[in-house]
């Protein structure tokens, strides 16, 4: 967490939950984005170190980025739902800071378990006819919780050397979906001395799929 950094709380369906906020400095939000963190059970909250680097990668592009601890973790109330009820917190979250930030586009993002709840969410967004933007995966669960389908521009990241979702289970997942994924060698799950490349290529992809769209309208 950096001084920027600012916690809130809101009202989650099994009681109070704890977050934070991470604001672009010294601009107005282009957009918002959401950031789940990895397993409860094992150890997972939003100020992991991949969900960290998730949340300042955001806000360098230019978005006011929430997180937050998931029920049972740290002051947030309740007891780990198996994903279900932490979509449906994550779905608050979505609301609450569309009231507060009105008309900005959405991101979603997560690491490990982050990605199933996050997954979810974009079905649940996209039935509703509201879809994010575009999600940003990294470590993603597939082979671990049955991942929902994602949009064909989310970015997938996988360390080669994870250990706790193998790489073959994500290539097996994107396969149908035809999405690609970026390997990062030497990386384990929780990318130890390679958290800098999350952010090379989260924001080298951003800001070209932004420069593709600026195109397209200007034609």
């Amino acid at each position: 967490m950096n001084k920027n950094t600012k916690h809130f709380t809101m009202q989650g369906n099994a009681g109070l939950m704890e977050g934070l906020i991470d604001k672009p400095i010294g601009r107005e939000p282009r957009g918002i984005a959401l950031v789940a963190h990895p397993h409860p059970l094992y150890g997972g909250t939003m100020e992991n170190k991949v969900a960290q680097t998730l949340a300042r990668t955001f806000a360098a592009l230019g978005y006011v980025v929430a997180r937050i601890n998931f029920r049972g973790v740290g002051q947030s109330e309740g007891v780990h739902d198996h994903g279900h009820g932490e979509t449906d917190d994550m779905e608050l979250l979505y609301k609450h800071m569309t009231e507060q930030y009105p008309g900005l586009p959405v991101a979603l993002s997560g690491f490990s378990f982050g990605t199933f709840v996050q997954s979810k969410l974009q079905e649940r967004l996209t039935a509703a006819g509201t879809p994010a933007e575009r999600l940003v995966l990294v470590g993603s669960a597939a082979g671990k919780w049955q991942m929902a389908d994602i949009p064909a521009n989310t970015i997938l990241i996988h360390g080669e050397n994870d250990d706790t979702i193998p790489l073959q289970a994500v290539f097996d997942w994107a396969r149908p979906q035809d999405i690609p994924v970026i390997v990062i060698p030497g990386a384990d799950h929780f990318f130890h001395r390679k958290l800098g490349h999350i952010k090379s290529w989260v924001i080298a992809l951003w800001q070209n799929g932004a420069q593709q769209m600026d195109d397209a309208e200007a034609e």
